[in-house]
């Protein structure tokens, strides 16, 4: 059976994508000082107007301000900013659930991994093309600077036969740009979209439809065309659609928050399962209570790929991870300030990230 799957990917000019990546800034700046600190500050933005609220308890000192206008700045924005703070420490009864001998989660909620074999980096083929689009065109724009500006937004549509990934079928791009650009579609083809498809021969059958500024122009860009808030991109942020994601985001939050730590471990645990063999395709589905320090349920969906019985596999998880709160954050190590880099681009597929490595499992007859 036939059928087209789609995934979107924006650069960090993206309004949504800039808080992610502010929120981040200011996670890594805290666990630079101070490892142990409890963060959820977040941002919304319009027009030249920055609202940064949350809650932080750390023996951090950080000058939200200052870190918020050089990203803004590096960003392309010319205009002064107007920042409002609102901010607090964590509620005392959370971080007393939270906080013990050993850590414990500090929300309740649903979080989901997903691999699949389609791919060398174990993710689904739309969402990785469009991430590659969108590396491409921030590289781009960087040696075009003053003409092209850093909003940007792509969408990669893949067909597939029998789930098996045949051709690239449309790519659409939206680029912001300065007024009077010369040559516009011709320069995102030839600098942004060729570059990359080359790089997926087989997957490139000389028939892509390429939709190139399809408004026409693009020269209000930012939250100067748009508003943005942290989270709002969770599905571009994970798989492009192609699996499930959990009820909250990742950006802002610290390793205690599973909304973050426990979906980057279910992606590590889905994704050993498939780079060793054991299924083509899988979803690893875990749940948490606030407080609690082992997780309330797992669930593992190979999709009818896999090559040993379900019972199986679901015995080589107990025997080689371990969903705790206090295990994720010793064993994948994210006490560390490393969120900035995954705000924008996904948070699965780089091999950089200590969720995407790959371990020879423990498999007893």
């Amino acid at each position: 059976m036939k059928k087209i799957i789609t995934s979107e990917s924006v650069n960090i000019g993206h309004p949504d994508k800039t808080c992610d990546f502010l929120a981040d800034a200011f996670l890594d700046a805290a666990l630079s000082q101070d490892k142990n600190s409890q963060m959820a500050v977040e941002c919304a933005i319009k027009n030249n107007k920055l609202f940064i609220y949350g809650e932080a308890t750390t023996k951090a000192k950080l000058d939200y301000d200052k870190i918020a206008r050089e990203i803004l700045k590096d960003i392309g924005y010319k205009a002064d900013f107007e920042i409002v703070k609102e901010l607090s420490v964590q509620s005392p009864e959370l971080t007393k659930a939270v906080v013990k001998k050993k850590l414990s989660a500090n929300d309740q909620g649903i979080v989901f991994g997903y691999a699949t074999n389609e791919s060398d980096a174990y993710m689904p083929l739309p969402i990785l093309i469009a991430h590659e689009i969108m590396k491409q065109y921030e590289a781009f724009r960087q040696k075009n600077k003053g003409e092209f500006f850093a909003d940007a937004k792509c969408q990669v549509s893949i067909e597939y036969n029998d789930d098996v990934p045949e051709k690239i079928h449309t790519i659409l791009i939206s680029a912001s740009h300065s007024e009077g650009v010369k040559n516009l579609k011709e320069r995102i083809l030839q600098g942004v979209l060729l570059p990359v498809t080359k790089k997926h021969k087989n997957l490139d059958k000389g028939d892509i439809n390429f939709i190139i500024q399809p408004s026409g122009s693009f020269t209000i860009w930012g939250s100067f065309s748009d508003s943005g808030c942290v989270g709002r991109k969770i599905v571009v942020d994970t798989y492009g659609g192609a699996a499930k994601v959990g009820g909250g985001c990742f950006s802002s939050k610290n390793a205690t928050k599973v909304d973050r730590s426990g979906a980057y471990y279910a992606r590590y645990v889905a994704k050993n399962l498939v780079a060793n063999g054991l299924c083509d395709r899988c979803e690893i589905e875990v749940s948490y209570g606030v407080g609690l320090e082992k997780p309330l349920s797992l669930n593992i969906n190979t999709f009818g790929t896999e090559k040993v019985a379900i019972e199986k596999i679901y015995d080589v998880v107990r025997q080689n991870f371990d969903f705790s709160p206090d295990n994720i954050i010793k064993e994948l190590d994210l006490l560390r300030p490393i969120y900035k880099q995954t705000a924008c681009y996904g948070h699965f597929g780089n091999p950089s990230f200590p969720w995407e490595k790959i371990i020879h499992l423990q498999i007893n007859t």
